[in-house]
């Protein structure tokens, strides 16, 4: 890893050999949980499972973050290189049609230099934020085969009360349209093998965000890539001073939500069944 850090947009300038970054975490790999995991899009989880590994740390901060745990770094554990190719061959040998990293943008450095050498022979997927620079997502498409990113907010004024990023919406598009230009969608037999899927978790009292959302994705996007519409939403984190977000979707919301998708026509999207909204999903770390 380079001294200074400057691999997400928050470009903390960090040296991470001495101290933790903007991210929360240090030079090394570390993790709170590797696991076959069943719950990702029909495309990714098939029939065997997605092989996740979920890291510590995060370069967003968001309030609702239902893996605060992990996104704040108060779990987990460090490895070496050599023991995350370990955990990668084991996450093989069950079965599993793709290895899943979710939140691996703070360590791309790291992963870049792995994968260099290391090819696991299945599909290698970036379950990121979306707030990554264009730079990076260039250099990690030398590794990365699939992008299952957020696109969680339009306008800066919500962005920044949710994240502390009120850039994220002008750094995320940028990204994502990087992304879909890298990755042409390839499906063999039900299974994602090349491509980007877009993901957006309705909030409550936000759905204008949702219809703002799916209108720049209709349009400079389309049939390119998945749009995946999330409405599992329930209260995590650290949610003082934020009213709105301290109950479930409204069945309205929901219904408002999955009617503006239905209008736009779109031929490549998942909707997400309504009983998704139970901490049952949310896993326990236990790495």
């Amino acid at each position: 890893m380079e001294n200074l850090c400057n691999i997400c947009p928050n470009s903390c300038n960090a040296d991470r050999i001495s101290k933790n970054g903007r991210c929360l975490v240090g030079k090394n790999l570390k993790i709170a949980k590797y696991s076959p995991f069943y719950y990702e899009e029909p495309l990714i989880s098939g029939n065997k499972g997605s092989g996740a590994i979920f890291f510590c740390g995060c370069p967003l901060q968001c309030a609702f973050c239902q893996n605060y745990p992990v996104s704040r770094n108060l779990t987990g554990k460090e490895i070496s290189d050599k023991e995350f190719i370990e955990i990668c061959e084991e996450l093989k040998k069950t079965g599993v049609h793709n290895l899943n990293l979710v939140n691996p943008t703070h360590y791309f450095e790291i992963l870049e230099k792995i994968f260099s050498s290391y090819k696991p022979e299945i599909p290698i997927i970036s379950n990121t934020s979306g707030y990554e620079k264009v730079e990076t997502v260039r250099k990690t498409n030398s590794f990365i085969d699939v992008y299952l990113t957020d696109l969680k907010f339009f306008s800066p004024k919500r962005a920044e009360r949710y994240c502390g990023k009120k850039d994220y919406f002008e750094i995320t598009a940028k990204a994502v349209n990087e992304m879909v230009k890298a990755k042409p969608l390839i499906i063999e037999n039900g299974l994602i093998k090349q491509g980007v899927i877009v993901r957006h978790l309705v909030l409550p009292q936000n759905v204008d965000e949702t219809f703002k959302i799916l209108d720049w994705f209709k349009d400079n996007i389309g049939d390119n890539a998945y749009f995946s519409l999330m409405t599992q939403y329930i209260p995590f984190g650290n949610l003082q001073n934020k009213n709105e977000l301290k109950r479930v979707l409204t069945k309205n919301e929901i219904l408002r939500a999955e009617e503006k998708l239905f209008s736009l026509n779109l031929k490549n999207c998942f909707i997400q069944e309504r009983e998704s909204a139970d901490k049952k999903y949310v896993p326990e770390w236990d790495f």
